[in-house]
Order: structure tokens, then sequence, then C-alpha cells
């Protein structure tokens, strides 16, 4: 039997309560998309005849972060059945409510906090309006096989399948996008780097013209 590879979304601070989900990652389908936008004014149609000619008409051109968009499926229906795992009392009162709640924090405006952590501003009162308080969403980081990601959840849809009797969902469907942080940053400059050497080894597919 192959065990399916588990991908993490772990927030990138110290927060409190901390927020991590971990789920078995083979989804279906996983989309990557990256857009480029043009500046018909910066870009004039002119011919290229050189590589320096379309380096000079390229930079009317820029392209957006890359975003990524997959389903995960959350169920309790293994820690519900089996009486020995140790999430089964906690599945057997709440279902999956816990990581769907994780999910929908990390959605939520962070402030800093006693010493190194942030709390979620929605924990803190209302006492002072929202941009005295400097509140912030946090960094994340989407984990799954070698890749590292830091992102920021920028879409999440949950559709709950099924529910205990006490209407707790113990099966639910979350539909996430995320954007990809890409700056100087060290999980992002190993992604570049296994880019690198992957479009190296694409190569080898590659026949050669003579």
């Amino acid at each position: 039997m192959i065990n399916t590879a588990k991908g993490m979304i772990i927030e990138y601070a110290l927060s409190l309560p901390p927020l991590a989900v971990a789920f078995e990652f083979n989804p279906e389908s996983l989309t990557r998309t990256r857009t480029v936008s043009i500046d018909s004014n910066a870009m004039p149609i002119i011919d290229f005849l050189t590589p320096s000619d379309a380096n000079r008409i390229a930079q009317g051109a820029s392209a957006a972060a890359e975003t990524i968009s997959f389903d995960i499926l959350l169920d309790a229906t293994d820690k519900l059945n089996d009486r020995s795992h140790p999430m089964h009392a906690v599945a057997t009162s709440f279902g999956v409510e816990p990581e769907m709640a994780a999910l929908r924090s990390m959605l939520e405006p962070k402030i800093s906090g006693s010493g190194p952590f942030q709390v979620m501003a929605s924990l803190t009162g209302g006492s002072r309006h929202a941009h005295e308080r400097d509140e912030h969403l946090s960094v994340l980081l989407f984990i799954w096989g070698s890749h590292i990601l830091p992102v920021f959840i920028t879409s999440l849809t949950m559709e709950e399948q099924a529910h205990l009797p006490t209407l707790k969902p113990y099966r639910a469907k979350a539909s996430i996008s995320l954007q990809v942080l890409e700056s100087d940053n060290p999980f992002y400059k190993v992604e570049q780097v296994q880019r690198m050497v992957m479009s190296a080894a694409n190569l080898l597919n590659v026949p050669l013209p003579f």
C-alpha cells in the first residue's frame, strides 16, 4: 500500500493560538496560474531581429505573482471508526471543526501581542480603530513534497458534506487559493533553485537540432 504524502499549511509566526493544518495531499488537480500584463504604450509593435531587440520590447511586459488553487478533503471518518486513534475523542466531539477553524483563522487579521507572539485582533476587543492597532494578515507556508512556499490565502470556500448528530461536520471540502510571495526570502530562493534544476533536467527531453 502506498502512503499518500501529507501537505500542510502553517502560519509563519508565533501565534496564539498556533495555526497549522495537515492534510492528505493527493488532489484531483492543482492549478498554478501566472498572468502577464502588457503596456502597449511602453511596448510599441515594432520589428525585432535579434535577442537584444526582443529584450527591449519585453520591457513593456510584467508578470504577476503566481497563484495556486486546489481542493482538499477534511475527513474524520477513520478517526471516528478507530477507537485507538489518538484523535478519536476529538473527532467524536468536534469532527473536522478544529481544522476548519484553523483555516478560517488564517484569514483573520492579527496584532502583535506580548513578547514575540501575535494574536487574532478579534480577541483583543475593539477599543481602538483597526488602523491604530496595526492589524495585519500573517504569512503562511504551503508545504507539499519538496516544496515550501510562502503564501497568503486569497480565497477560502468550505463545503460541509456530512455531519455528526450534534451537527458538527465530520467531512468537508475546502477550496483554497494561494498567492505566492515572490520576494527575497529563503523559501522562495530554494524554490527558484529547484525550478532551475528541473528546467535544466528538461533538456534531456528536448531533441537536439543536429
